[in-house]
């Protein structure tokens, strides 16, 4: 069986060389490196500290980005954009998040998502009308999806679009929250449902902020990216014209899904980039602090923190880079699980590594006059921007267990039928293979040819022991996402280093990152191969059990005190 996606026909025997042989590492241009010139410039004169002290980008500085191009780095040239590969602005966001986040991520929210949907779907008008005043910075732009109470549960937005009865506009009624960039934008791209008895009919809208019926919020207080606008925005009945719908009507839950796919590149670019500038900080710090005589770079447990960095930086690197490479050649590729392990991966280890930074800086590392805190404070929200660590953990399990359930209900409804096609898919040889001139690419290569197969057996046996329940055992779905992640590391750790190898650049330092890695891979198919429940996961349920009824009857003790508080007081 074939399918749309790379890393659900690896797990069923098919690898597909193509992505593999067109990899191509973060490019470093002439423009690149003129536009990361400007932006350390303008993060030298306005730093976080600055930043954070006056909680906003100022006009000045909004400006002076704008005319140096930041709000228009993916914007093709024929609408005054900079006209940046997918490649090549990544390489950009590595630099900008590692040194000032909190003003990049005005720039990057803006490109990544915010004018995303009109880059890939909107039609010619709506690029002319929108995409040179947004590559200018004259308007900003936000995404609109998340709401109050639905985060990623995106197919049920509360949100409505109604045609009005002349036909001429659609009216816009809802809430959304936690809107990046919302008090700097001058445009929206807006999800909502179009149809409330049919959820996920959705559709995506042009909005501008200053129509009438728009309303945004005040910023909300946060614990990091303090000059970051981020606030709710409430449509009342916001006419918004027929021509400013992306795409068809329906297409707006498909548009969202693929801008994501962008934004969560974004972040592992950043992940990437935050690991390097970490790493670096260690390496410094190390050599200069003495401790028993000697200096701390010579002690295990510090060189540990930074060989992890090394290995995970180079890691989330790798799979940022194959992952762009497949959407530079399809920009609506299905890449959800890809890029859904560039996200995870790479935003848990920079946090650690982040964490693991300070700590090697000792005291000094606590101190609001070194960078650190404020990173952290910066960082923390990557994994929850784009999905939370929790949802991918499980969802890139989900997604290839849905997709198998869909092929086979397509083929057939005979439940017979469906049991032989499994148990024949899960006996299945692997037909694919990399072959390198290396002994260790190869063993690495090996491990994750069997790595897929552990992953086809254990999505088949679960859809065959849990059936329909198999969305609730998230312990089995994160086990699977694990072993997945360490898979899609290891294929696209080969790709970078093959490429590397052509290229003529020695790889001895590169196979000692892989090897690493592999070792870490190993430790890990070990604790996340079994198909039935471990011993402390069952411990879980009663445990939690036990939480859950304490929390009720603490709570049903709380409203009845409450209560009997406020009759008294009416009496």
């Amino acid at each position: 069986m074939d399918y749309e996606n790379f890393l659900i026909n690896t797990y069923f025997g098919r690898l597909d060389p193509e992505p593999f042989n067109r990899f191509k590492d973060f490019e470093s241009t002439e423009t690149t490196r003129g536009i990361i010139d400007k932006f350390l410039e303008a993060n030298s004169e306005y730093p976080p500290s600055l930043l954070e002290e006056q909680g906003t980008v100022p006009a000045d500085l909004m400006a002076k980005l704008g005319r140096n191009g930041f709000f228009g780095l993916t914007i093709p040239s024929e609408y005054g954009g900079v006209g940046l590969s997918l490649n090549q602005y990544l390489h950009v966001v590595e630099t900008l998040a590692s040194q000032n986040m909190s003003l990049g991520i005005l720039a990057l929210a803006h490109l990544s998502i915010g004018i995303k949907g009109i880059v890939l779907f909107g039609n010619q008008a709506q690029k002319r009308k929108y995409l040179t005043p947004a590559a200018s910075g004259e308007m900003i732009f936000s995404y609109a999806l998340t709401e109050p109470q639905t985060g990623s549960d995106a197919q049920n937005i509360q949100t409505v679009a109604s045609e009005s009865e002349d036909g001429r506009y659609y009216i816009l009624n809802g809430t959304k929250t936690y809107i990046t960039n919302a008090n700097y934008a001058g445009g929206l791209t807006v999800f909502a449902q179009m149809d409330p008895a049919r959820p996920g009919f959705m559709g995506a809208f042009i909005v501008e902020t200053d129509w009438d019926g728009v309303k945004i919020g005040k910023d909300m207080p946060k614990m990091g990216l303090k000059a970051s606008s981020t606030a709710a925005i409430q449509f009342k009945d916001v006419k918004v014209p027929r021509e400013n719908l992306i795409g068809r009507p329906g297409d707006g839950f498909k548009i969202a899904m693929v801008i994501l796919n962008y934004g969560r590149m974004a972040l592992g670019a950043a992940s990437s980039g935050m690991m390097k500038q970490s790493l670096a900080d260690m390496a410094e710090r190390s050599a200069g602090r003495m401790q028993f005589g000697v200096p701390i770079n010579k002690f295990e447990l510090i060189q540990e923190k930074m060989v992890k960095a090394k290995v995970h930086g180079y890691a989330a690197a790798a799979m940022t880079a194959f992952t762009a490479g497949m959407l530079e050649a399809n920009p609506t590729a299905l890449v959800a699980l890809e890029s859904s392990h560039c996200k995870l991966f790479g935003t848990t280890r920079a946090w650690d590594t982040i964490y693991d930074a300070l700590q090697v800086a000792g005291g000094s590392g606590y101190l609001t006059t070194q960078p650190y805190e404020n990173r952290m404070r910066d960082f923390r929200v990557a994994t929850i921007f784009e999905g939370t660590t929790e949802i991918h953990s499980m969802y890139p399990a989900t997604f290839a267990l849905r997709t198998l359930g869909k092929r086979l209900q397509a083929q057939t409804s005979s439940k017979l039928r469906v049991l032989m096609t499994l148990i024949k898919a899960m006996f299945r040889r692997s037909n694919w293979s990399l072959a390198f001139n290396d002994p260790k690419m190869n063993r690495a290569a090996r491990f994750a040819r069997s790595s897929a197969r552990r992953i086809r057996l254990m999505i088949l046996a679960g859809f065959l022991i849990h059936g329909r329940s198999i969305s609730q055992k998230q312990f089995f779905l994160r086990r699977i996402t694990t072993l997945s992640l360490y898979l899609y590391g290891i294929i696209t750790m080969l790709a970078k280093i093959e490429a590397a190898r052509k290229s003529g650049r020695s790889i001895s330092a590169d196979l000692d990152v892989l090897l690493y890695f592999l070792e870490e891979a190993r430790q890990a198919r070990k604790l996340n191969r079994r198909l039935f429940a471990v011993r402390q996961e069952q411990l879980h349920h009663l445990i939690a059990s036990d939480i859950i009824s304490g929390r009720k009857q603490t709570n049903a003790y709380s409203d009845d005190m409450v209560g009997g508080m406020q009759g008294a007081e009416v009496s």
